[in-house]
């Protein structure tokens, strides 16, 4: 008996064994086989900080000079032929701006295919041969190119009205060919045990009982960019309106909306860097068109779809100014779409109503829908960030690249909320301390910008050093302010020929949960991505000629 009883145990001792251990795997694929503690990877730092022996440089004081007008024109980057992605055949033509869930491939393809079919289709007018132009431009950033001027065409189609609604508010007057080409939905994508947590602790799943949740600290939540994300500003409006409905910009949904905000670790820039983070267990709910859902089947089938808010209507509405032939071809590329798209719609997951839909009917104006997101950008920094900015001074750098980053950094900084804290470190094969990290007041803010534009180039490049030395510098802060969010940018070519190497610090890194941001100026990209991607940030390129423009969204979402 006590024979039996003992092979028993060993068995039940293999089993938990296999069990936990084949988890952990699972948990650790794609990770390194050390993974160490916070405490352990302080005291990794610190070594390596020690050996590093970074050098202090004297700050220099400028001139600060904003002029707090409108900077959205000079920022935008100009559009190239590589934003369109069906061109016309045809002299008299109408370009359209549309969002990427119906300009992409696949699944995402929908008005692109309408397009290409339109074109292909010899539509005319009083005799004349006429096609459209479309071009993949976000959401908000549809808006943006209008409202300032910088590039306008024939029509827009955001994802939702909303974004509409603001163009009008910014003193654009738009006309609808359609009021809706395809009808999608904006949902909270929960986790099984997020649900469970809503409904068991909070009686139901909503907005309303994420938000609390959320704010006692019960469930980490992420969502968009809502000066891009037409979802994230659908989610901003359902979440102000939750708590003072019909009047989102009181105090009342300030207060709300602070509460909940204590709680958020990032707002993501992008939608991928959201799912990269889900993908990771960052968040147990995040935000997601209801198109996107049922068209990924690991989602579908894993988590559930809470839906929001308004339906997402993706108008294509005319810009008034249009010439009149132009619009008349909107009108018919409209009712060429309702005529003939409807299936192809339907396979791409659009037009399909989500369960529990119940659709929001607070009126809110363009100026009103305005005011939230300037409430959102005074608001979300419930907890002061500390970060540092890491420059690559290298050789490499000289010339473009460095004047690039300088002038990036001059214009961004005016972005950033004067109650974070913020410093410098710069790097060739040496690390130099440039400014401590301070209150980022108009003193602080005029070494900076000095700082900055006293940069020069040469010699190696030592960019890890450089990050743990900015890693420590964050670290003694915090002791300070221990309730602050950390954060480092990091301004590169990507390119690394001196001290520690990547495997060397990546387990400090992760042991510290420090957010990389990563900016490459003619980079190694994959390389500044791999750093990024360690703790879900975002890697920008600033070849693509919007680095300007990217750093601001970056900015207004985080800082």
């Amino acid at each position: 008996m006590k024979k039996n009883t003992g092979r028993l145990i060993l068995i039940v001792v293999l089993v938990v064994g296999l069990v936990f251990g084949g988890l952990a795997l699972v948990r650790n694929v794609g990770k390194s086989g050390k993974e160490i503690t916070e405490a352990d990877a302080r005291k990794t730092l610190s070594k390596f900080v020690k050996d590093i022996a970074a050098e202090t440089g004297t700050p220099v004081k400028g001139q600060v000079n904003f002029t707090g007008g409108d900077t959205t024109f000079q920022e935008l980057p100009e559009l190239t032929d590589s934003s369109v992605v069906v061109r016309p055949n045809t002299t008299l033509y109408a370009e359209i701006f549309a969002s990427s869930e119906k300009t992409g491939a696949d699944t995402d393809g929908y008005l692109r295919e309408m397009a290409t079919q339109f074109n292909n289709s010899g539509q005319q007018i009083d005799g004349n041969p006429v096609s459209v132009q479309l071009r993949t431009v976000a959401s908000g950033q549809q808006v943006d190119y209008v409202a300032s001027g910088k590039y306008v065409p024939a029509a827009i189609s955001p994802s939702s009205t909303l974004s509409v609604k603001m163009l009008n508010a910014k003193g654009v007057n738009t006309e609808f060919a359609a009021e809706s080409l395809v009808m999608n939905y904006a949902g909270i994508v929960l986790s099984n045990s997020t649900y469970s947590t809503l409904v068991e602790e909070y009686g139901a799943a909503n907005v309303q009982t994420l938000a609390k949740a959320t704010a006692d600290d019960k469930v980490i939540m992420g969502y968009t960019n809502p000066f891009t994300s037409a979802t994230g500003m659908n989610f901003l409006v359902s979440l102000l309106d939750s708590y003072a409905s019909g009047s989102i910009n009181s105090q009342k949904a300030i207060d709300g909306f602070v509460s909940f905000q204590k709680n958020i670790p990032f707002v993501a820039m992008t939608t991928q860097q959201m799912r990269s983070a889900a993908e990771k267990g960052t968040f147990g709910a995040f935000v997601m068109e209801y198109q996107t859902y049922i068209n990924d089947k690991s989602l579908s089938k894993n988590y559930r779809f809470i839906p929001f808010g308004y339906a997402h209507e993706n108008p294509l509405a005319m810009i008034s100014s249009a010439p009149e032939e132009e619009k008349a071809i909107l009108r018919l590329f409209a009712d060429y779409c309702k005529k003939n798209g409807q299936d192809l719609a339907k396979r791409n997951g659009f037009n399909t109503m989500p369960e529990g839909y119940t659709e929001m009917t607070a009126n809110y104006s363009g100026s009103e829908l305005v005011a939230a997101q300037a409430l959102y950008k005074e608001n979300k920094d419930v907890r002061p960030i500390v970060a540092v900015f890491v420059a690559d001074v290298s050789g490499s750098m000289e010339g473009a690249a460095l004047k690039s980053l300088q002038d990036s950094l001059s214009n961004s900084i005016q972005y950033i909320n004067n109650d974070n804290y913020i410093g410098l470190v710069s790097y060739n094969q040496n690390v130099r301390i440039e400014l401590p990290i301070g209150k980022f007041d108009l003193t602080q803010q005029s070494y900076f910008l000095g700082t900055v534009n006293s940069l020069t180039a040469a010699g190696g490049t030592a960019t890890y050093d450089a990050i743990c030395v900015a890693m420590q510098m964050v670290l003694d802060k915090l002791e300070e302010i221990p309730d602050a969010k950390p954060m480092i940018f990091v301004l590169s070519d990507g390119e690394t020929n001196r001290g520690h190497d990547l495997r060397e610090i990546r387990d400090v890194i992760v042991g510290l949960q420090m957010p990389i941001y990563t900016i490459g100026y003619n980079a190694n990209i994959d390389a500044l991505k791999e750093i990024s991607e360690i703790n879900e940030a975002v890697c920008i390129n600033a070849g693509t000629d919007d680095i300007a423009y990217q750093l601001r969204q970056l900015f207004n979402a985080n800082m």
